[in-house]
């Protein structure tokens, strides 16, 4: 799993899926390498706030070694006082509605409350990502078109 592209990656997790809805377990938890996805069915949650929860299923992966490449140190990285809006759950990262079409947001520019600032692309379907505050864009984590783990940092907002 630890060599494996994205579309790959997200076949491998559809199968997953299958085997989950169709067994009568809660959960799959795989690890290979440094490499863990985590696959929960809805019933699995205990509270249903969370936009992901609502979801047929969700899941999480994390990549220590990606982890580690793309993120400064603990002694390096920045104190950020804003808001960070995350990934709800795991998938391709859009952050415009088409291919050539204006980004949702840009650094620098204004979000308001319930704004889209990307989509998600899991298991086929295209999540909308909203923003939960109102202030400035003050820098943009995900690349289009990249995978994206839940919990991870899409955009840093300024609140207003």
């Amino acid at each position: 799993m630890t060599g494996a592209k994205p579309l790959e990656l997200l076949e491998l997790i559809d199968r997953l899926e299958t085997l989950l809805n169709e067994s009568e377990l809660s959960e799959i938890e795989i690890e290979a390498g440094q490499t863990g996805l985590i696959l929960r069915k809805p019933s699995a949650f205990s509270d249903s706030s969370g936009a992901a929860q609502s979801q047929a299923l969700s899941s999480s992966a994390a990549t220590a070694a990606q982890a580690a490449e793309s993120s400064p140190t603990q002694s390096d990285a920045p104190v950020f006082k804003g808001h960070v809006v995350a990934a709800p759950l795991t998938g391709l990262f859009y952050s415009s509605p088409s291919p050539g079409a204006e980004p949702y947001v840009r650094e620098g520019g204004q979000v308001s409350v319930g704004q889209v600032i990307g989509l998600i692309e899991a298991m086929k379907l295209f999540n909308e990502i909203k923003s939960d505050v109102a202030g400035r864009v003050v820098r943009i984590h995900a690349e289009p078109g990249a995978l994206v783990k839940a919990r991870q940092a899409l955009i840093e907002i300024e609140p207003i």
